[in-house]
Formats: structure tokens, C-alpha cells, sequence
């Protein structure tokens, strides 16, 4: 280890109200260079639990920005002539960015939250759209919502 890798700063909660950033960054360097006993671990434990549910909540609004494009695409028949390339182009730049950085358990997490998403899609549409005609019951599979090729 070399000198300009110890940390040479004490990680306390203050460091971590007072400079953040200072905080993040010799945290870092602790953890790199193995100076365990230096960590903060109660601010590195709830940075990583808020960074674990922000994870899951943007993975869960990309999900919903999907659905909430496959059913206008699907049912907003009015709409359809004028906007059904802007859906499809909306539903294709949601899958990219979703699928980009999917792992085995934000796949997990939306299969567990899937009628959740969808009733928030619905719940959304109905009061933008007026929509009489969208299924209760969400009308594709998860698998379907994520697959680039595909479309209803």
C-alpha cells in the first residue's frame, strides 16, 4: 500500500453531515486498500441500502413508462394513426435503458411488483386518457414488456 493510499482522515458521521463527498471518496480508499477498521459502517450501511432502493425504484418507473406506452400503442385507438411511431420509439429508448443494467434481482424484484406496476400504469392512464377500454388485469408478461422485438 502505498502512502498516498492510507487514509489518513477519521470516517466519522460528522465528516459524513459536514463533506459527503470527502466522506464517499475515503471510504472508497478504505475499502481499497483494506483499512476496515476505519469505515464508517453505520453511513456506509444506509448509503448502500438507499442506493439498493433507488436501484429498484428506477428499474420499477422504466417497467411502468413501458406499460404505460404498450397499452396507449394497444388501445388508444384514436391516437393511434398520429402517435403509433412515437409509442413504439418511447417503448423501445424504456426497454434500452431497463435492459441495459437488469440484474437477476431488480429482474426478481419487478416480477414480484409486476400488478403493482401495472395498476400505477393504469391508474395513471385512466386519468390522462379516459380510456374506458384497458384491461384490469395487466394484459402482458413481464417478459413480453422487456422483450425489444416485441409489441402487442
Amino acid at each position: 500500500m502505498s502512502q498516498s493510499e492510507v487514509v489518513t482522515i477519521r470516517l466519522t458521521p460528522e465528516l459524513y453531515k459536514s463533506n459527503y463527498l470527502q466522506w464517499l471518496e475515503e471510504t472508497i480508499k478504505c475499502l481499497k486498500t483494506r483499512q476496515l477498521e476505519k469505515v464508517d459502517y453505520e453511513n456506509l450501511i444506509e448509503e448502500l441500502e438507499d442506493l439498493a432502493k433507488n436501484e429498484k425504484r428506477r428499474v420499477r418507473s422504466l417497467l411502468e413508462q413501458i406499460i404505460r406506452h404498450l397499452l396507449l400503442y394497444q388501445y388508444w385507438d384514436v391516437e393511434k394513426p398520429r402517435n403509433a411511431n412515437h409509442r413504439v420509439a418511447e417503448i423501445i429508448g424504456f426497454r434500452n435503458q431497463i435492459n441495459e443494467d437488469l440484474t437477476a434481482n431488480l429482474r426478481n424484484h419487478l416480477e414480484e411488483n409486476f400488478s403493482i406496476i401495472y395498476s400505477n400504469a393504469l391508474d395513471y392512464l385512466k386519468a390522462k386518457t379516459k380510456l374506458t377500454n384497458l384491461p384490469e388485469l395487466c394484459p402482458y408478461s413481464l417478459e413480453q414488456s422487456l422483450d425489444k422485438d416485441w409489441l402487442p
